[in-house]
């Protein structure tokens, strides 16, 4: 089985947020020490796995603890050569019901994704058509919103345009196809190429809360 953790999946601008820099400072430590390179999607946008993001999380818990920018890399780089990933610390439960919209096109994909999001305690609205996204995110306040792109005849790049123009809501595409240029480019913070792993599915929603990568943010490799 794939190890989904080398898939890339997560915009810069997600993974900025996640860190809480800018994505001009995160695109300066790529060019700068080249430790951490996201893959480039077709359309050249860059797009990191989530075995990156603990990467540059153990960075940014290395400079909160007065390490020098150089000398956090130099540590990751020695890590990294000896095989050693940073771990993920356990994620922390939202402290309140969190909204997430699932815009999806298959009942039955839609019927295991709610539930798996359910189990973790997110409060889950399904949405089987576009028209139907549309007027649940007007009369909800969703936080995150799943969106199948190839919903009611490939609306999905539709409705995340429409979704960045409202700003402040978290974005993860999902779609049979790799469509994740589309999806970066149309405003989704992540993208997710099915079949979804649940595990994956719920992984990087609570990336893109921040209740999985604030959890991290203080994970230390191993000493060795």
């Amino acid at each position: 089985m794939a190890d989904s953790s080398q898939t890339p999946a997560y915009s810069i601008s997600a993974v900025a947020r996640m860190l809480g820099i800018s994505p001009s400072a995160l695109r300066s430590w790529e060019e700068r020490y080249g430790t951490v390179r996201p893959a480039r999607s077709k359309g050249s946008q860059r797009q990191y796995s989530r075995a990156q993001v603990d990467q540059l999380l153990f960075v940014k818990g290395q400079l909160d603890d007065g390490v020098q920018l150089s000398q956090a890399f130099r540590l990751l780089a020695q890590q990294l050569e000896m095989g050693v990933q940073p771990a993920a610390a356990p994620v922390r439960p939202p402290s309140h019901p969190i909204l997430i919209l699932l815009a999806e096109r298959d009942p039955y994909a839609a019927e295991l994704e709610e539930y798996f999001l359910r189990t973790e305690g997110y409060d889950v609205r399904v949405a089987l058509s576009a028209a139907e996204a549309e007027r649940l995110l007007t009369e909800q306040s969703p936080e995150v919103v799943i969106v199948d792109l190839l919903i009611s005849g490939n609306q999905g790049l539709d409705f995340c345009r429409r979704i960045r123009e409202r700003g402040g809501i978290r974005v993860l595409a999902v779609a049979a196809m790799d469509l994740g240029d589309e999806a970066l480019a149309a405003g989704a913070e992540a993208f997710l190429q099915k079949p979804l792993a649940p595990l994956q599915l719920v992984s990087t929603v609570k990336d893109l809360l921040g209740t999985s990568a604030l959890a991290r943010v203080g994970a230390r490799m191993p000493a060795r």
